[in-house]
């Protein structure tokens, strides 16, 4: 349960669904579970949301304020596109990862949290550190564990799977019982390369069942 994990693949191919799956497999599965992108935050913002801050640290800071690491204590905190993390937080990051403590902004006094971190990207992790783009030592304190998910073109066997899964999924939140599939749909789908993984093809499942007019999904209802 305290193993930091990184998964890595293509964009769209269920890096957070993995990340849910290990967080509620776990001992820290009634804890909190935060996803996170971490290039979405801005860095005049960073400390502040990752470590939290003291009343009266900042022009806005009007009440104290707890960081993500606190959010997550006994839980798992995700950060998505890891890769794209400003090298002065990697600095943070990985300090707050081996002391377990943080320390808010405005304060003195640490505050200690045990937080696991799920960490996820796109790129070619290594890439980047060669790069001097991401941090070695930070890449060995989050990959403790390493999951990698090949995409959905690798792994064809998914598809079908996935596609009844979907369709089960949106039939109900739809109110379109007793949808159908035709053998054309599973043909035209094991020969597409899916650029969009796992996500495209849930998105054209759902598109799928909103416009159907009958039960039967046809090939005429996916565009590959």
């Amino acid at each position: 349960p305290d193993a930091n994990v990184l998964i890595t693949g293509e964009s769209g191919t269920g890096k957070e669904n993995i990340a849910r799956i290990i967080h509620y497999s776990s001992t820290r599965k009634d804890p909190v579970f935060f996803a996170l992108n971490s290039s979405a935050i801005t860095e005049s913002l960073l400390d502040s949301e990752f470590f939290g801050h003291k009343k009266g640290s900042f022009t806005g800071a009007i009440t104290d304020k707890m960081g993500y690491f606190e959010v997550c204590n006994g839980g798992t905190l995700f950060l998505d596109e890891i890769a794209d993390m400003p090298l002065n937080l990697q600095a943070k990051i990985l300090r707050a990862t081996e002391e377990k403590a943080v320390t808010r902004v405005g304060d003195t006094n640490q505050i200690h949290t045990d937080f696991r971190i799920i960490s996820a990207t796109n790129h070619d992790i290594d890439e980047k550190v060669e790069q001097k783009k991401f941090r070695l030592d930070l890449l060995h304190r989050l990959n403790t564990l390493h999951i990698h998910i090949p995409p959905l073109r690798e792994r064809p066997e998914d598809i079908k799977p996935l596609l009844i899964h979907f369709i089960d999924d949106y039939a109900t939140k739809f109110n379109k019982p007793n949808i159908h599939i035709s053998k054309e749909v599973f043909d035209a789908l094991l020969k597409y390369d899916f650029p969009g993984n796992v996500r495209e093809l849930r998105n054209m499942t759902e598109r799928a069942i909103i416009l159907c007019k009958g039960n039967l999904l046809g090939i005429n209802d996916f565009p590959v």
